[in-house]
């Protein structure tokens, strides 16, 4: 019994020894509440891009398209913006003769036949590709089944190693340089395979005339790449191309893109009608067009500044000369003699164009610096004169009916129309005056508008009977005037037909047989400029009696500059306006250089 209560309280002991050592049930703690939420940072607004806004026509795709070699090619087509796309190897300064370096770092001439550039290293396509000779080599050899002029100098291209470029000249000259450098680069990428055609058809001695060289130019002019490889600081937003613009949008991996200071480049799509209210409205801050007075006037009532650089270039009358009797130089002076040119440019651009004095196929402003004062003297400046233009026909054997239209040897009255790209207010202002002052004469004139894309190609196959289309070119050498007077549209150079189809064999009026194109090749022969003076008196002697083309006047800008978006526009005074608007355009070198920026 003793051990049964003994082994009872033995449990009850460790029973509450085994509830001393758990201890009392804890009272649970109250909850502590959550901290509130904190609101979120403020997020800070994106920067805002940075934009300049300029104006020039395009074409929209499909009719648009990226085959810069072709018509209707959007980054060619696009002008003076083309060398932001495309870097050109350098840009030429006027006022001091210099050149800004591009893709080439320098370059130099090698007597007696050679001109070698050497290129700039780590630049990179948009692509990704790197830049070497072999884009230098493609671009030119494509440019070859174009008909480029620089080939009657040159005969091979050749990569030296990745960054050095040979050009060898078959006719050494100092032009050779400027058609070099002011060419922009292509990708190999995207022409590669058509120049090395072009390369191989060369070394077969297969030309022009070829079924070859013709097979291989059609699949140029067929080719549409699907959009511009670039080398320069912008590039084209495909998908953001419409009618009204296009946005050109910084290549953050170009070689040069810390030195533009814009993130886009947006264009305006459109001739001068189009153009003119957004300049007004301040949408546009720079506009190349050809304002008509009355425009202008608007823009500097509304406080607008105008530059009026020199463009060394302007309208002129062009002939068919499959047309009887536009052939025959008689019927060209006489159109000379009839027309006031000064007239003609009051109303067609007021201030901002000059009628031509020298009538010698290049601008005025060179004529001083490359003919004697004696060879000026011998120029016909074809002031206006109706008696001296109704000699010349009579002269020929021409007379005027009773309705006051002269009519031609064989009985053909001279009846013409005069087209005119239609959205290019001043040249259309120049066309229109230029016809009734003809019809006044008794040489009936019909003024017609071609769409202004379609115009030089019709006057390239020939369909026009008189057209108004450029003389003279924004370039210091009188060799590259005579190439636009004579060959640009032409038999010579226009690949889509027989242009103006002006033979290059003349007689001059003492007996001379010429060939004028051995004579316009021949004015930049040698790398001796002083040497070449008398060739081009001989050439100026020949455009001044045949007047393959009949200037009307020589443009000076009258660019409308606004700072609405920017800043930088130099004073007008600034040697940076030496430079034409088109051609080593200021306003690109200045966005290039990073003279124009945000304000």
């Amino acid at each position: 019994m003793k051990s049964k209560v003994f082994a009872l309280m033995t449990i009850l002991v460790l029973l509450a020894t085994l509830a001393s050592a758990c201890g009392p049930t804890p009272t649970p703690a109250p909850t502590k509440p959550p901290e509130p939420a904190k609101p979120p940072e403020p997020t800070k607004p994106p920067a805002k891009l940075t934009e300049f806004h300029g104006a020039y026509p395009y074409k929209v795709p499909p009719e648009g398209h990226f085959n810069s070699y072709v018509t209707n090619g959007i980054p060619n087509g696009i002008g003076i913006y083309f060398d932001l796309l495309c870097s050109p190897l350098a840009i030429y300064k006027w006022a001091d003769g210099t050149w800004f370096p591009q893709l080439a770092t320098k370059w130099e001439l090698v007597p007696p036949d050679k001109f070698i550039v050497t290129l700039r290293q780590g630049v990179k396509w948009s692509d990704g590709n790197t830049f070497t000779a072999k884009d230098v080599v493609a671009t030119f050899n494509v440019g070859r089944l174009m008909k480029w002029a620089m080939f009657k100098y040159v005969d091979t291209i050749t990569a030296k190693d990745d960054y050095t470029v040979e050009f060898h000249m078959s006719k050494p000259s100092t032009v050779v340089p400027r058609y070099v450098l002011r060419e922009r680069i292509r990708d190999a990428a995207t022409y590669g395979a058509i120049a090395k055609k072009v390369e191989d058809l060369v070394k077969a001695g297969k030309g022009a005339d070829t079924d070859e060289w013709k097979a291989a130019l059609k699949e140029l002019t067929d080719f549409r790449p699907p959009k511009a490889i670039v080398s320069g600081p912008y590039e084209i937003d495909v998908k953001a191309i419409t009618e009204a613009q296009l946005t050109m949008v910084k290549v953050p991996t170009a070689w040069n893109a810390k030195e533009v200071k814009f993130d886009k480049v947006v264009l305006y799509n459109g001739e001068t009608p189009t153009v003119s209210p957004l300049v007004l409205a301040g949408d546009v801050d720079y506009a190349t067009h050809g304002f008509p007075p009355a425009t202008e006037k608007a823009f500097v009532d509304k406080g607008i500044r105008i530059l009026r650089p020199p463009i060394f270039t302007g309208p002129a009358i062009f002939f068919n000369n499959d047309v009887y009797p536009l052939n025959k130089k008689e019927v060209r002076q006489a159109v000379a003699y009839a027309i006031k040119r000064d007239d003609n440019a009051t109303v067609s651009l007021g201030a901002s164009a000059k009628p031509q004095k020298n009538m010698a196929g290049f601008s005025d402003n060179f004529v001083s610096l490359w003919l004697s004062a004696d060879d000026i003297k011998k120029l016909n400046p074809y002031d206006y004169d109706v008696k001296k233009a109704e000699t010349l026909l009579t002269g020929i054997g021409f007379k005027k009916g009773a309705d006051g239209i002269w009519v031609d040897d064989k009985g053909k009255k001279l009846e013409f129309e005069l087209t005119v790209p239609a959205e290019y207010a001043d040249w259309s202002a120049a066309a229109e005056n230029a016809a009734g002052q003809l019809t006044k004469f008794g040489i009936k004139t019909t003024m017609r508008g071609v769409q202004f894309q379609q115009h030089g190609p019709e006057v390239n196959q020939g369909k026009f009977q008189m057209a108004i289309r450029s003389w003279g070119a924004a370039h210091p050498h009188p060799h590259f005037s005579y190439v636009q007077d004579f060959f640009v549209h032409n038999y010579v150079q226009a690949v889509e037909g027989k242009g103006m189809n002006f033979p290059m064999k003349q007689k001059l009026a003492d007996g001379t047989e010429v060939d004028i194109e051995k004579l316009v090749v021949g004015s930049a022969d040698g790398l001796d400029e002083a040497a070449q003076k008398k060739m081009i008196a001989t050439v100026a002697m020949a455009f001044n009696e045949l007047l393959p083309v009949v200037p009307l006047w020589e443009r000076y800008g009258n660019n409308p500059a606004l700072e609405t978006r920017l800043t930088g526009w130099p004073p007008d005074a600034d040697p940076i306006y030496r430079n034409s608007p088109y051609a080593d355009s200021f306003t690109v070198l200045m966005i290039l250089n990073g003279t124009l920026k945000p304000k």
